[in-house]
C-alpha cells in the first residue's frame, strides 16, 4: 500500500532534542526532509525559523498534512512527540492508565533528564571558565537521575513498563551522551540494556545521524 502522507519538514540539529524527533519519524516510516538549523551559526535567530518556532530554539516541525488537513507548525520536542504518536496512533496508547505512564515518563525527560544533564554539558565541556562547584552539582545530579532511571529499569523493559513509546523515544538520545555526563553506564546495568535494545534499532541508528553525525 502506498505511503499517502505529506512530507514533513523537520528543522533540527545534531542535540539530543533533535534526535528525538528523527527517529520517532524513522520509527513511524512518516516521510520527512531534515533541514540543518546550525545553531553555532546562530541560524536559529534568522526570522524565516522563528516564526516556526518562536523559542528560537529546535526541533521544529511543519506538517502540510495537520489535524483538520490545513498545515501546522510545531516546536517543543515533547508537544512534537506526542503529535507525531496521536498522528499516527503508535507510540502512544490510547487507553488512559498505559497513556499515563508514558506521559509521566516523558515529563520525567523533558523537566529532568534533559534540562539537569544539559547543564552538566555545558559546565563540564563548553563553559568559558571552570566552575568547580557547577561541575560537582550537575555531575551529582546527573547520577542521580541515572539511579532514577536504573531502579525504574530493573522491574520494567521500556520506560512505560512493556511497550517501546515516545518516552523511550525522547530519553534515548540524552543517555547517549553519556560521557559528557562524567557517567560509565557500566554502573548502571539496567539503563545498559535498556540502552544497548534501543540502540540496536534499525530506526535509532537512523534517526541519530539526522541530519549529520557527530
Amino acid at each position: 500500500m502506498a505511503d499517502t502522507h505529506a512530507t514533513i519538514e523537520l528543522y533540527t540539529w545534531k542535540t539530543p532534542n533533535g534526535r528525538k524527533i528523527s527517529i520517532a519519524l524513522e520509527e513511524l516510516g512518516l516521510p520527512y526532509v531534515a533541514h540543518a538549523v546550525d545553531l553555532g551559526a546562530r541560524e536559529q535567530d534568522d526570522p524565516a525559523f522563528v516564526k516556526i518556532s518562536p523559542h528560537g530554539k529546535i526541533p521544529a516541525l511543519v506538517d502540510p498534512d495537520g489535524p483538520d488537513g490545513a498545515p501546522i507548525s510545531l516546536f517543543e520536542s515533547g508537544a512534537i512527540l506526542i503529535y507525531l504518536a496521536e498522528k499516527t496512533g503508535r507510540l502512544l496508547p490510547a487507553a488512559a492508565r498505559p497513556r499515563l505512564e508514558v506521559l509521566q515518563w516523558l515529563m520525567w525527560q523533558m523537566g529532568n533528564f534533559g534540562p539537569m544533564l544539559g547543564q552538566a554539558h555545558h559546565f563540564r565541556r563548553f563553559a568559558k571558565e571552570k566552575v568547580p562547584y557547577a561541575i560537582e552539582r550537575y555531575t551529582r545530579e546527573a547520577g542521580r537521575l541515572y539511579n532514577v532511571l536504573d531502579r525504574h529499569l530493573a522491574e520494567a523493559e521500556f520506560l512505560a513498563g512493556g511497550a517501546y513509546s515516545i518516552a523511550d523515544i525522547a530519553t534515548y538520545p540524552w543517555a547517549a551522551r553519556h560521557p559528557w555526563h562524567g557517567i560509565d553506564l557500566a554502573k548502571y546495568p539496567n539503563v545498559k540494556r535498556w540502552y544497548d535494545r534501543l540502540g540496536a534499532r534499525p530506526a535509532v541508528a537512523k534517526g541519530m545521524v539526522v541530519p549529520m553525525p557527530e
